[in-house]
């Protein structure tokens, strides 16, 4: 099965549906993952240090995880020769609902443990809650993302710029 690439900048190739494995679901879970949790760490580490309450300390980390998710992607489609605006298309209609999923679970399970918000950064509780929303957001995620990329969206719209 040979893969399709794009001809051009300006020319895209629409993303073929079919069924998606759960290995490619988890790889690009994982892909976003990334992303988020760099966004989320550095926002909740940033608003903990400057001892910011639980409604900017999230809106922070919200922030910051959809910068560097999108980041994530808009990346190697530049090193693929993809201009800015197809690129930016592009990583929008590849991570948007799995972004969105993965932040309201993993803040989601941070708000339901006891004391998480309020913890530290030198504490066990942040750091543990922290990695059990990552992971819970992941396990939640990678099932949306399989039925997204079987129908052909999400991160099957950046497969053909993949090298």
């Amino acid at each position: 099965m040979s893969e399709q690439m794009p001809h051009s900048e300006g020319h895209e190739h629409a993303a073929q549906p079919g069924k998606a494995s759960w290995s490619t679901a988890a790889a690009a879970t994982l892909h976003c993952l990334t992303g988020c949790a760099i966004g989320e760490i550095l926002g909740l580490v940033i608003a903990t240090a400057l001892g910011w309450s639980t409604a900017p300390s999230i809106a922070v980390a919200v922030v910051l995880a959809f910068f560097f998710g999108y980041l994530l992607t808009l990346l190697p489609l530049r090193r693929a020769g993809v201009n800015w605006s197809t690129a930016i298309k592009l990583a929008l209609a590849a991570d948007t609902v799995s972004i969105i999923v993965m932040e309201i679970v993993d803040n989601g399970v941070m708000l339901v443990i006891p004391g998480a918000m309020n913890a530290t950064l030198t504490s066990g509780l942040f750091w543990g809650a922290l990695a059990l929303s990552l992971l819970v957001a992941f396990l939640v995620t990678t099932p949306i993302n399989k039925w997204i990329i079987g129908r052909g969206k999400g991160h099957a719209v950046v497969h053909a710029y993949h090298r």
